[in-house]
């Protein structure tokens, strides 16, 4: 069939047609060359192997999710809660008048950033209490953050350090709460030690330097100040400061909850265990911690007894009280849940203390009562879902699983 038209000449005489052509003989003689290339020159071979192999690695980059469309370099990976002036070298001392309160009213560059966090939850009514134990800890080493449950802030600007503290302001929530959404492990991750404290602690006995030192060269993880028993509200044995040592990491004697506990017990509470009113973690065994809290579950109750797993190895060995730092736990009765009848109930029940914040409210008993169902309803909630994760995770094995004796 002709498809020529009158006036013009046939399609497949045209110059279009004859490009086409000669590109598709370019290509395939291009194809047969290359083969023939690679075969006479096996270089080629390895140049493209390289390429594959810089490829996969490329592929297999450990990469925080959501940066895979950057530059590896631009990422930042980290943070922390330096603070820094709106203006000017953060070398100089910048005055900002008027000042302000969620800002540095002044600015002045250590030599050295602060390598650990005290973090508080804290309340208007301990104002006092807190003030005492925030100076026990340097500036030069320590970043405040409190965590205001009660919502009021302004009221601490007569503090001369509260300026240089980090203020966060949530209405009747607890320090688990905050700890989960504001002391993510990247956003921590430059300090060494996250001391994470209820504010009814009496620090007169307790110096932070010291009790650093210690720390580091008993090799604790986890790890707390021990309670002096003449004035704290205690409620486990292992807590009680034993006088003439810097450390202790177990117990010989029954529990308060009725646990035998001797040299041969591997089990919290006889070891292996710190209450959550003033736990010390370091930093890689915070990001253990940080991942177990549960989101929703506020009062945290049950994490103690699974802390051992986050101690970076023997629990029996990384985590410890410290003797030599002590303090007082003055169990006072507007923490929600900690008064001291609730804690019987929980020592007869075999359960650990609560350790949330106060509730800001005017019925104070039945917020307590209130409180303390609540934690108890989260700890069999918290239970279920350790034995449900252990029981589905087939790549998880428990290094503390007590091996099955036959019936004898």
């Amino acid at each position: 069939m002709d498809f020529t038209f009158k006036g013009q000449k046939s399609l497949v005489c045209g110059p279009l047609p004859t490009a086409i052509f000669l590109s598709a003989a370019f290509f395939i003689g291009s194809a047969f060359i290359v083969t023939d290339y690679k075969e006479r020159f096996p270089g080629w071979q390895m140049i493209e192997t390289v390429q594959h192999a810089q490829s996969k690695l490329c592929e297999n980059q450990c990469r925080p999710d959501g940066s895979e469309a950057l530059p590896k370099g631009i990422v930042s990976a980290t943070s922390n809660f330096e603070m820094h002036p709106l203006w000017g070298s953060p070398n100089k001392r910048v005055r900002v008048f008027p000042p302000v309160y969620y800002a540095c009213s002044f600015f002045k560059k250590n030599s050295k950033s602060p390598t650990n966090l005290l973090a508080m939850a804290v309340g208007k009514k301990q104002k006092r209490n807190v003030n005492e134990i925030v100076r026990k800890f340097p500036s030069t080493d320590f970043v405040v953050m409190l965590f205001h449950y009660d919502g009021i802030v302004d009221e601490w600007r007569d503090f001369e350090w509260s300026s240089r503290a980090i203020h966060v302001s949530a209405i009747n929530q607890t320090k688990w709460w905050f700890a989960k959404r504001f002391l993510h492990p990247d956003v921590v991750s430059e300090y060494a030690y996250i001391f994470l404290w209820d504010e009814d602690l009496g620090v007169e006995n307790f110096n932070a330097g010291r009790y650093l030192s210690i720390i580091k060269e008993e090799g604790l993880h986890i790890s707390q100040p021990a309670l002096d028993p003449n004035k704290s509200e205690v409620h486990h044995q292992i807590t009680f400061r034993e006088e003439g040592q810097n450390v202790h990491r177990r117990i010989y004697k029954r529990s308060i909850s009725g646990k035998i506990c001797n040299a041969n017990s591997t089990d919290p509470p006889c070891t292996g265990w710190v209450e959550m009113m003033a736990p010390v973690f370091s930093k890689a065994a915070w990001r253990c911690a940080w991942y177990m809290i549960q989101n929703d579950l506020i009062h945290a109750w049950g994490l103690d007894m699974q802390l051992g797993y986050c101690a970076q190895g023997n629990r029996s060995q990384n985590i410890g009280i410290v003797d030599s730092e002590y303090v007082v736990h003055f169990g006072l009765p507007t923490r929600g849940g900690s008064a001291e009848a609730s804690n019987h109930a929980a020592q007869d029940a075999n359960l650990p203390s609560e350790g949330s914040t106060v509730l800001s409210t005017p019925s104070a008993p039945s917020a307590r009562d209130a409180v303390r169902k609540q934690s108890l309803a989260e700890l069999e909630i918290f239970k279920r879902r350790w034995r449900k994760a252990v029981e589905k995770d087939e790549c998880w094995s428990d290094p503390y699983q007590k091996p099955v004796t036959p019936n004898s």
